[in-house]
């Protein structure tokens, strides 16, 4: 019987040191896993050996606020990348949004040699973040400028009269909550409105006069809102050179000192857990391992991060739209 309790003792033991080293096995098993994932992305790589390259940065599409983005590029800023190439391809969006990631880059320019390379489109609040460096490369194609402010609201008070629906409100001055798109638009309000536009266009007016260099009579022929093609641009003074990534680093060789023949690396914004699908299942099958197999199944069915792209952008726009696009 003694022997018996023994034997049992002994196996209890021997069974508790197999689950701790398991545990420890699946741990580090994980550790080695993110190692090799974070490796095996261009975003990883650069994050990790960023010293002694070119930093490359994508703008596109819409342009919104964005915190994110300004810490990425505040990491940007203390990081050991010897310059950055910024890509837009970008029709602009809010001016709250255009204004933001401007001052971002104008902060990095200062830290780091920058130079933009117009992919397609830098239009409207596009062209507010292409102003942000010192030299501006587009292709001979490519589509820049769109001076000027939106201020866009739908007005279905016809429609409501048609169906017999009458609003009521209550508010506590005329202009509060003015245009509200179910009555027809007061004079009052219209007017509010055009000196908000104007206020915000007179603003963008002055930033391309002074980033661009410009006298008067020479911005007053790229400020009515129309878009200019690369070569258009750059004897309108909008952009500096026509070309492509290739010709962005061979002037940050020439005039910025930068050693020729780094290599251009990728820099993501916004990286995101799920932008790592062989990380993500890894980590879900060494945490099913471990026996936490409901998070290793909202990891594997979900990711760790959800986003929903909406198209609703609040308050004035910098943005071109061509005519029927709406």
């Amino acid at each position: 019987m003694s022997l018996d309790s023994d034997v049992i003792v002994d196996r209890r033991r021997i069974h508790r040191k197999l689950t701790f080293w398991r545990v420890v096995s699946a741990v580090v098993v994980l550790a080695a896993v993110v190692a090799v994932g974070v490796l095996a992305t261009p975003s990883g790589r650069s994050a990790l050996t960023s010293s002694g390259s070119i930093a490359r940065v994508n703008i596109e599409g819409l342009i919104r606020s964005d915190q994110q983005r300004v810490e990425a590029l505040e990491r940007l800023e203390k990081s050991s990348a010897a310059a950055v190439i910024v890509h837009i391809n970008s029709p602009g969006g809010t001016t709250a949004g255009s204004e933001q990631l401007y001052d971002s880059l104008v902060r990095l320019k200062a830290k780091k040699p920058l130079v933009v390379v117009v992919e397609g489109l830098a239009a409207s609040g596009g062209y507010i973040t292409a102003i942000a460096s010192d030299h501006i490369i587009a292709q001979q194609s490519s589509l820049v400028g769109s001076i000027g402010v939106l201020f866009q609201f739908p007005n279905v008070s016809e429609l409501l009269k048609t169906v017999g629906v009458k609003v009521e409100e209550v508010k506590s001055t005329p202009l509060k909550a003015a245009p509200n798109g179910f009555e027809p638009t007061s004079p009052e309000a219209r007017a509010a409105l055009d000196a908000l536009v104007k206020d915000s266009y007179a603003w963008f007016k002055d930033l391309v006069k002074q980033r661009r260099g410009m006298d008067d009579t020479q911005l007053e022929k790229v400020v009515d809102g129309r878009v200019f093609t690369g070569r258009q641009a750059i004897d309108l003074k909008l952009i500096d050179q026509l070309g492509d990534e290739k010709t962005a680093v061979t002037w940050l060789v020439e005039q910025k000192n930068v050693k020729k023949g780094l290599p251009v690396r990728d820099y993501k914004l916004q990286p995101r857990f799920s932008d790592l699908p062989f990380l993500k299942t890894a980590a879900a099958v060494t945490l099913e391992a471990l026996g936490l197999g409901s998070i290793a199944h909202q990891i594997g069915q979900t990711g760790v991060v959800q986003a929903v792209d909406r198209f609703g952008m609040d308050g004035m726009l910098a943005l071109w739209q061509p005519a029927g696009s709406n």
